[in-house]
């Protein structure tokens, strides 16, 4: 049996006996690290047959030096932390876990929006400083009629889309990716981004982090959007313009923002997301369940193993390596 090295960047788990269990059956080495930097990343990784990576940067620089890598299994859905150009050119398989926290996500966004749209946060607060009226909440709207825009059209964003519409939420979004027939027998329409923008009461941010996405919700988003407009951002911080989302709620150009994800995590004690009344935060949770993370373990455990096995990946991200001449490994094995 091959004698394999299993790398674990980093992790947020209670434990990590699926990657043990899978090492055992391989009879393979685990390391487990906790990096933070990409020069500890590319010290764990560098003569691995096979990464897991949560959060820890896996750039070019990390992935051009891998000596015998054939899979960097993603824990999650996005994998703006590992390079996929760099990890293509070493026909190193990329894999993530596309079903992952799409119940909790869709769950917490609408939770944010829910707190928001009847003002529980701001009613917490008054009734602890020893308030009890209703002037303390005033103006709520009537939720059903009221309008959610998604940016972005993905699986989570699809659900968060139904459970909405059970709310009486009209539902519009953006999506260059999706066309509009996919979504429309969902009651979905989908519309340009200027059109959501401008639209919507709520504006729920689904998209991936690209180059090209990233500050995508900038100043003039934010000009185009309807006053009081709400921002939810359960996604990825670097999506939203931070500078420009705090002109906007210091002016009161649009109604608030409710947040999982900031540019930064956390935001530094002197950021003013800590401190507008207008901003609903929570500390990048909207992934967690106790289930999610098991499914979310287990699953990228299950792809370092079919990659391990000469078997094909279930969720392979960097699909151009099937097209690529198959090249040698350190271990005088082929790549899959």
């Amino acid at each position: 049996m091959a004698s394999y090295i299993i790398a674990i960047t980093d992790h947020v788990f209670h434990g990590v006996e699926p990657e043990r269990a899978a090492a055992a059956a391989l009879g393979a080495q685990l390391r487990v690290g906790q990096c933070r930097t990409p020069e500890e990343t590319l010290e764990l990784t560098r003569d691995a047959d096979a990464v897991l990576n949560c959060y820890a940067p896996m750039p070019g620089s990390v992935i051009e030096n891998l000596e015998r890598c054939k899979i960097i299994a993603r824990y999650g859905i996005g994998v703006d932390t590992v390079d996929l150009a760099a990890a293509t050119r070493k026909r190193i398989a990329v894999t993530n876990v596309p079903e992952y926290c799409i119940d909790e996500v869709s769950d917490h966004a609408l939770a944010l929006l829910l707190s928001w749209a009847r003002k529980i946060v701001v009613a917490n607060r008054a009734v602890r400083s020893g308030s009890w009226q209703l002037a303390d909440v005033t103006p709520i709207r009537r939720l059903s009629g009221q309008t959610l825009g998604l940016v972005g059209l993905g699986k989570i964003a699809l659900r968060l889309a139904a459970k909405a519409q059970a709310l009486g939420l009209r539902v519009i979004g953006y999506d260059p990716y999706v066309p509009p027939e996919r979504v429309a027998p969902l009651n979905i329409s989908a519309v340009s981004l200027d059109e959501t923008l401008s639209q919507s009461d709520f504006i729920s941010v689904h998209a991936p982090l690209t180059p090209e996405t990233r500050g995508m919700l900038n100043a003039g988003a934010f000009a185009k959007m309807k006053p009081g407009a709400v921002v939810i951002n359960t996604a990825r911080g670097p999506l939203i313009d931070e500078a420009a989302l705090l002109d906007a709620l210091a002016s009161q150009r649009i109604g608030g923002a409710a947040l999982d994800v900031t540019p930064v995590e956390p935001p530094p004690a002197d950021s003013p997301l800590r401190t507008l009344e207008n901003v609903i935060l929570t500390p990048h949770i909207a992934y967690y369940s106790e289930e999610s993370l098991r499914d979310l373990q287990q699953e990228a455990v299950n792809e370092v193993l079919r990659a391990l096995r000469g078997e094909p990946q279930k969720s392979l991200v960097n699909r151009e390596i099937l097209s690529q001449p198959v090249a040698s490994t350190g271990t005088g094995e082929t790549e899959n």
